[in-house]
C-alpha cells in the first residue's frame, strides 16, 4: 500500500514542479504520505483496546447438545507418512480398551460422542452371520485401498468395545462400509448396489445384544471427487433409502431410533451433495456429514503460519456457508455434521498437531462451524494422533459453551477471534476468545446489544468519543447497572514459557496435566469482576463465563 502511495505522490509531485510549486509544499505531501504509511501501525496499536457486543436477543444458530466429537480410526500401526507412524495402539482393533486413563479421559466429557470410522471403513468386514471369509484384521498389501487389505471387525471386539462405552456413558456413531459388493469399473470409479448382507447382520446382532448405536453413517470419503474410491451421488441416494428401510425393520420394536449420517467426504462437489439429498428424498438422511483438513498436508512447512493468519482461518467458512445453504435448499430435513476433522491430512504434523498451538486452529474451527448450524464437530482421534487439545480446550468447550449460538459486533484487530454462546446447561452467556497475535494483548470489555441501537448491517461504531460513552452507560448484564459484587469466570489458556509448541498447556498459570492416579486436574475459574476488562495474551485462548448475563435468547 505504501509503495503504491509513493508512486501515485511522486507522479503529482512532478506535475506540481512544472507548474512551480513551493519546496514547502512538497514537503507537506511527503509528510502526508509518510502519515497514510504509518496508519496501519497506529491503528494496530489503538485496536488493543477492544469492544465486543453480544447479540443476546435470540439465537443465530444451535449445536447438538454433544457438539464435540471424538473418533476411534481403523489405521494398523504400519500407517505411515512423513517418516514417521505415529498410529501405534490407537486404532479400533488393538488399542487398550481397560486403559484407565482412556476410562477417564472419556468419562471426564460424560458424555462423550465417538464416531467409530475412517479411511479403511470401506474395507472393513464384519465377522457375523453371512461373511463367508476369515475375519483377519488389515495388513499392508500393494495395490489395496490405501496400501492395505480389506479387515474384518471380529464379534468379540465389538462386544469389549462396547463394554468399554456403555461402561463410559459414550454416543457411539459407527461408521459402515458402503463399497460393500460395488466393483470398480475404472480407476477410483465404483459402480453397482451396495450389499447390504453383511451390515444388516451386523446390525441385527448390535440391537440384540442392546448396544445403543446412535446413529449410522453410511460410508467414508466416495462423495464427490472421493479420495481414491467414488461412488455416484444417484446410487449413493438410491442406497441411502435401502439401508433407512433396514434401520426402520430392525429398529421397529426398539423406543428410539437411530439417525442415518452421510456421506463422511469433502465438500468439493456442491452438485454432488444436492442431488444425494434429491435423490434419497425427505426423512432418510439426517446429517449430511463432511470432513475438515483445511490446514493441507502434514508436512507443509507453512502450518504455524496459518494456524495464526486470521485471513487464513476464515476463508473456511465459505465451505459451511455452502453446506449449510445446500441443507436449507435441498434437504431441509437434515443437519450439517463434520464426521471428521484433523487440520493437517496424513497423520497430522509432527511439528504442530500434539502441541498447545494446535488448539487455536481446533477452537477457532468449533466456534466458526457453529455459527453454521453444524450439530456435530468429531475431532480425529480419540488417542494417540493429534489428541493434545481433546482433553484440555475440548473439555472446556464441552463444560462451558451451550447449544444456542449468539452473534457478536467486535471492534478492533482480526487477530482477536470472538465467539459467544448460551451457557452450558446454566443462565448466562460463554465466550471464547481468541487472540492469534504474537506480540499484541487485548483488553476486552463485553457489552449487551439489548442497550446499544446499532445501524443494521453497520456493526460496532469505532468512533472513540461513541465507544467512551458506550464503555460508561451501557452494562453488560444488559439493563441494570454492573457492580464489583458481580463476577465473572475466566479460564485462560497458555503454552508453557511462552513456547507455543510446546506440548504442556497452561490453566491460568496452572498445567493441565494427568495426576499420579490418571486423572484430569479440577478447571478452576479466576472470579473477576466484571466492570474491569478482559485481557487476553499474545498467543493465548480465554473462555468467560458471564452468569448474570441478560439473554433473552438462553431463557
Amino acid at each position: 500500500m505504501c509503495a503504491s502511495l509513493s508512486k501515485k505522490h511522486h507522479f503529482y509531485g512532478e506535475a506540481a514542479l512544472s507548474q512551480s510549486i513551493s519546496a514547502q509544499g512538497m514537503g507537506l505531501k511527503l509528510a502526508f504520505v509518510l502519515f497514510l504509511c504509518s496508519l496501519p501501525v497506529i491503528l494496530s496499536q489503538e485496536n488493543n483496546d477492544v469492544t465486543i457486543i453480544v447479540k443476546a436477543s435470540v439465537t443465530e444458530a444451535e449445536t447438538d447438545d454433544n457438539f464435540v466429537c471424538a473418533t476411534l480410526d481403523w489405521w494398523p500401526p504400519e500407517k505411515c507418512n512423513y517418516q514417521q507412524c505415529p498410529w501405534g495402539k490407537s486404532s479400533i482393533f488393538n488399542l487398550d480398551l481397560n486403559h484407565p486413563y482412556l476410562v477417564r479421559a472419556i468419562e471426564a466429557f460424560r458424555p462423550l460422542r465417538i464416531r467409530v470410522g475412517g479411511s479403511l471403513q470401506d474395507q472393513v468386514k464384519y465377522g457375523i452371520g453371512s461373511l463367508k471369509f476369515s475375519c483377519d484384521p488389515f495388513t499392508k498389501m500393494s495395490g489395496g485401498l490405501f496400501g492395505f487389505s480389506k479387515g474384518c471387525l471380529s464379534i468379540a471386539r465389538w462386544d469389549a468395545l462396547n463394554l468399554l462405552f456403555q461402561k463410559t456413558g459414550v454416543i457411539v456413531t459407527f461408521g459402515l462400509n458402503a463399497l460393500y459388493g460395488r466393483h470398480q469399473v475404472q480407476k477410483g470409479f465404483w459402480q453397482g448396489a451396495w450389499n447390504s448382507s453383511n451390515a444388516r447382520d451386523f446390525i441385527e446382532y448390535t440391537i440384540s445384544k442392546g448396544y445403543p448405536v446412535d446413529s449410522w453413517e453410511f460410508g467414508n470419503e466416495l462423495s464427490g471427487r472421493g479420495v481414491l474410491a467414488r461412488v455416484d451421488a444417484e446410487q449413493y441416494g438410491k442406497d441411502l433409502i435401502s439401508l433407512k428401510a433396514i434401520l426402520d425393520e430392525l429398529y421397529r420394536k426398539s423406543r428410539s431410533k437411530p439417525l442415518l449420517v452421510a456421506p463422511g467426504g469433502f465438500f468439493d462437489n456442491q452438485q454432488w451433495y444436492a442431488k444425494l439429498l434429491e435423490v434419497s428424498g425427505p426423512s432418510v438422511l439426517n446429517a449430511m456429514s463432511h470432513h475438515v483438513y483445511n490446514l493441507g498436508s502434514g508436512n507443509d512447512p507453512r502450518i504455524v503460519s496459518k494456524i495464526t493468519d486470521p485471513t487464513y482461518l476464515s476463508w473456511f467458512a465459505d465451505t459451511f456457508r455452502n453446506v449449510q445453504l445446500t441443507i436449507q435448499r435441498h434437504g431441509p430435513w437434515s443437519s450439517a455434521w463434520v464426521g471428521e476433522a484433523g487440520g493437517a491430512y496424513n497423520s497430522g504434523s509432527r511439528l504442530v498437531s500434539n502441541t498447545f498451538l494446535n488448539s487455536f486452529w481446533y477452537l477457532d474451527q468449533l466456534g466458526m462451524a457453529s455459527k453454521y448450524n453444524t450439530k456435530v464437530y468429531c475431532r480425529q482421534t480419540l488417542i494417540g494422533v493429534c489428541t493434545f487439545e481433546l482433553s484440555n480446550s475440548a473439555l472446556l468447550w464441552h463444560r462451558l459453551m451451550g447449544k444456542g449460538v449468539l452473534s457478536v459486533d467486535i471492534s478492533g484487530s482480526p487477530f482477536l477471534r470472538a465467539y459467544a454462546h448460551c451457557r452450558k446447561q446454566k443462565s448466562g452467556v460463554t465466550m471464547l476468545l481468541i487472540n492469534l497475535s504474537k506480540s499484541a494483548a487485548f483488553s476486552v470489555t463485553v457489552r449487551n446489544d439489548l442497550n446499544v441501537d446499532l445501524a443494521e448491517g453497520n456493526g460496532i461504531q469505532k468512533d472513540s468519543s461513541f465507544m467512551h460513552g458506550l464503555k460508561q452507560t451501557v452494562s453488560w448484564i444488559g439493563k441494570e447497572a454492573s457492580h464489583d459484587s458481580h463476577k465473572r469466570e475466566e479460564y485462560h489458556l497458555t503454552a508453557k514459557d511462552g513456547n507455543h509448541l510446546s506440548r504442556t498447556m497452561l490453566l491460568n498459570g496452572n498445567p493441565l496435566q494427568l495426576n499420579k492416579n490418571g486423572e484430569i486436574p479440577a478447571l478452576n475459574p479466576l472470579l473477576v469482576s466484571v466492570s474491569s476488562p478482559i485481557i487476553v495474551a499474545p498467543l493465548s485462548i480465554a473462555f468467560v463465563a458471564f452468569p448474570n448475563f441478560e439473554a433473552r435468547a438462553c431463557a
